[in-house]
């Protein structure tokens, strides 16, 4: 007897992810993986300890589902100290399960099928998902290497009367670009233009490298009201797992989104939410220190790919490195991503899993540096034979 076809059409529209299949084959053949971007290391005692004082203290139950008052306030706090951004923690802040649902939350609340969202690429593969399960329509715009800067034309081109959101990741991923007050000028002033939402993610806000300043969005004229904004503990605290994320925006879009929020896992872990709380009111110091911790792996690693043959693109923020292998294999992006974890014993990304579909090889791999030394030096050991 023949079964219908099991999976939906949204379903079929995109495949697993490639990151996390890439750490799962790591696992397979023993490898050093640099492909999923998940510290090896500790996180900071304190929000370990406070999480720990939660739990004895049997904050077991459901959190309300909007966050924690504790933890509201703790956002409200940071926003201010770091960015001079007054936000209201009653009816502004949404907490989630990790940005990834704040993400898929944020697009089910404003996006409409039929509606168009524009994503920079490359880009975080969870974005063009989430647009087709919201139903709406992906228009990509290239990030131009060496610099990953955008085309204003082809910007504007892709802005039309069906345009409802952009997607933005600053720092980024895969690149490490981070938008400049100019480039974030232009998408601000055709969203005031066009009647846009702009979402974005700004996970890495605090790793940065060389000078270089994060800038949110929201802080421009005339986009704190329709600006959501996407974040989280994950990658600053190095809590990946704990899956804690906010949506700060407009009270009448937060509203919407603590609607598809609730029904979708109606609250964020509440020990650790309370451990967050805690870890928010940490001294300004323990950003600087994490920024020039990174900034040392990066240039570790920058320094080995380079001598095993690869062309980097230096990140000014998050830590990934996009390097080039096409003077070391003639071989796709899946393809070498395979050999060298399968017979380099090395996990990383292929580039072109962060493109649309179809699109062609890049010639690229991404290496994440969120490892112990360790680590890294296990990496190093391989990649230096690629060229021997």
């Amino acid at each position: 007897m023949l079964l219908k076809n099991r999976e939906s059409v949204k379903a079929q529209s995109f495949g697993e992810s490639v990151i996390r299949g890439m750490t799962r084959l790591c696992r397979e053949y023993d490898g050093v993986n640099l492909s999923q971007g998940f510290p090896d290391f500790p996180a900071p005692e304190a929000i370990k300890e406070a999480a720990c004082r939660a739990i004895m203290a049997d904050v077991n139950q459901y959190a309300i589902t909007w966050g924690s008052p504790s933890l509201r306030a703790a956002i409200v706090a940071k926003m201010r100290a770091f960015y001079g951004l007054e936000i209201d923690g009653e009816t502004e802040i949404t907490v989630v399960c990790g940005a990834t649902e704040a993400m898929i939350s944020a697009l089910l609340a404003v996006v409409d099928p039929g509606d168009e969202v524009i994503i920079f690429a490359p880009f975080y593969e969870n974005y063009g998902p989430d647009a087709i399960i919201c139903g709406a329509v992906p228009r990509y715009v290239e990030l131009k290497a060496p610099d990953w800067s955008f085309d204003r034309l082809e910007l504007e081109a892709a802005f039309t009367d069906k345009t409802r959101a952009i997607i933005i990741n600053t720092p980024h991923n895969p690149t490490g670009k981070v938008f400049s007050q100019a480039e974030l000028g232009v998408i601000a002033e055709l969203c005031c233009r066009y009647d846009v939402l702009a979402i974005t993610d700004e996970i890495y806000e605090h790793i940065l490298y060389d000078g270089v300043a994060h800038l949110p969005l929201a802080t421009l004229p005339g986009m704190a009201e329709r600006t959501i904004t996407i974040n989280g503990i994950s990658k600053t605290y190095s809590v990946t797992g704990w899956r804690i994320g906010y949506c700060i925006a407009a009270p009448e879009i937060s509203a919407g989104i603590r609607k598809i929020h609730d029904f979708l896992t109606v609250g964020a872990p509440a020990p650790l939410q309370e451990a967050a709380a805690v870890m928010m009111g940490c001294e300004i110091d323990y950003y600087h220190d994490l920024a020039k911790f990174y900034q040392g792996k990066r240039d570790f690693l920058l320094e080995v790919l380079t001598g095993a043959g690869f062309h980097c693109q230096i990140p000014s923020g998050a830590y990934y490195i996009m390097a080039d292998f096409r003077n070391l294999s003639e071989l796709g992006d899946l393809d070498f991503a395979h050999y060298l974890v399968k017979e380099r014993g090395l996990a990383v990304v292929p580039g072109v899993s962060f493109l649309p579909q179809d699109s062609a090889d890049s010639g690229q791999v991404r290496f994440c540096f969120c490892k112990t030394e360790d680590t890294l030096q296990a990496a190093a050991d391989r990649l230096r034979v690629l060229s021997s």
